[in-house]
């Protein structure tokens, strides 16, 4: 009996750190934020792309929607997406399956007899970071406004950033109601794998958003570790934080 109970124990104790194991097991999916300059007045066209056939053949083929957005101040006609594969190397074969689907041959054609829809495509993979929280579609009961934030550090200052993401500034975020989406870092060089970091929020509205900040900037943490951070140097380049303000398409897995 004494026996049997200890092997009981021992199961238990297997069984909590295998969950445990999984719960933080690293993201290691292939992530692809795209960006696209519609054609002048195509911009409705592109959505119905989308809408009506695009992100069912991607799901079809094995590739994960993540979030479809507009930016909020939408002048140069952009959609911008975030899909993801099970790893950089299953990509290519899935996305050519995709493009070599007869649906949407059918489609793409029929959506472009009257001229092309974008006029530019930019992509970027991405890798999840260690301390991103799960990424995964998610629909809020109104839209939300995300904000997409990208800071470009000076050389060989990306770990530094990232520990201070990883140490302070993620729980910050969570103390003064700012929430976090993802974070990525580029997979590679020529889209700044050495000196970038991409993250979303995803407010409230802009009044959360406002109020957010404005507590985050003044806690006494966030300055403390701020200038411990930043002893040996700037870690930022001049005017290295862009920030998006998008908006959810209604297509969109997560809102």
């Amino acid at each position: 009996m004494k026996q049997l109970f200890c092997s009981l124990i021992v199961c238990s104790a297997a069984l909590a750190n295998l969950g445990l194991a999984q719960e933080t097991a690293r993201d290691t999916r292939c992530y692809e934020l795209r960006t696209y300059n519609a054609a002048d007045g195509r911009l409705d066209d592109l959505h119905k792309s989308f809408r009506d056939y695009t992100i069912k053949l991607f799901e079809k083929h094995g590739i994960t929607n993540v979030g479809y957005w507009v930016p909020q101040d939408n002048r140069d006609n952009v959609l911008i997406y975030m899909i993801s594969f099970p790893s950089r190397e299953a990509r290519p074969g899935l996305w050519k399956a995709f493009l070599a689907d007869s649906a949407f041959k059918t489609a793409w054609a029929a959506s472009t007899a009257n001229g092309k829809l974008v006029e530019q495509v930019k992509s970027v993979f991405l890798s999840a970071t260690d301390f991103s929280p799960p990424v995964k579609p998610v629909a809020a009961n109104t839209p939300r406004l995300f904000e997409l934030r990208t800071y470009t550090t000076n050389p060989d200052k990306l770990d530094d950033l990232l520990a201070r993401f990883r140490d302070h500034t993620c729980g910050l975020f969570e103390k003064h109601g700012l929430p976090q989406f993802g974070y990525w870092t580029p997979m590679d060089e020529k889209n700044g794998s050495k000196n970038t970091l991409i993250y979303l929020l995803a407010h409230e509205d802009e009044a959360s958003r406002k109020a957010g900040f404005d507590a985050f900037r003044k806690d006494p943490d966030w300055q403390s570790a701020r200038q411990a951070s930043e002893a040996n140097g700037k870690l930022l380049v001049e005017q290295g934080v862009t920030a998006v303000l998008l908006m959810p398409t209604d297509y969109s897995p997560t809102k």
